[in-house]
């Protein structure tokens, strides 16, 4: 499968096309700060006698939300610089747990590509993306439909 690098056009992303990101570990300290800034304060993420004596999922819980803000990140450095316009709306399945030490990536399927009929030069692409874990684990799925940039100015493929 293709590793990407910097922001692909809409012409780049046909039906069907695959490639998937680098991957990125997910350290206690990515989780501490995470919950600290947005204040998810969730005993599940900040209790770990809490987890060790109550919770049905041991170990150093990753919020689902980090592991989706980091796919992103992941998608926005090797796929839109300079080409996406708007993120307009998804649907988003949490699948299994990420853990700090998981190391993740996003592979991405193309499942819609169509021009904007109200807005000339740009294109909406919806993708599958798949945030997997290092043993090969789905731990999220999302379809975001996303507005991009078009290389020729809106011309039809």
């Amino acid at each position: 499968m293709e590793t990407v690098g910097l922001g692909l056009y809409f012409e780049d992303l046909t039906m069907g096309r695959k490639f998937q990101t680098v991957g990125r570990t997910i350290q206690d300290a990515d989780i501490c700060a995470f919950i600290n800034v947005i204040h998810m304060t969730e005993v599940l993420f900040t209790d770990m006698e809490f987890v060790r004596k109550e919770s049905d999922i041991k170990g150093r819980l990753a919020p689902g939300a980090l592991s989706y803000c980091f796919a992103e990140g992941l998608l926005t450095q090797s796929t839109m610089q300079h080409t996406g316009f708007a993120f307009l709306n998804m649907e988003l399945n949490i699948e299994n747990p990420a853990f700090a030490g998981d190391t993740i990536h996003v592979e991405c399927e193309v499942i819609e590509s169509r021009l904007s009929k109200s807005r000339p030069g740009r294109g909406l692409v919806r993708t599958r993306n798949r945030v997997v874990n290092q043993n090969g684990q789905v731990v999220l799925s999302y379809t975001p439909l996303r507005m991009v940039k078009c290389r020729n100015s809106g011309q039809v493929r």
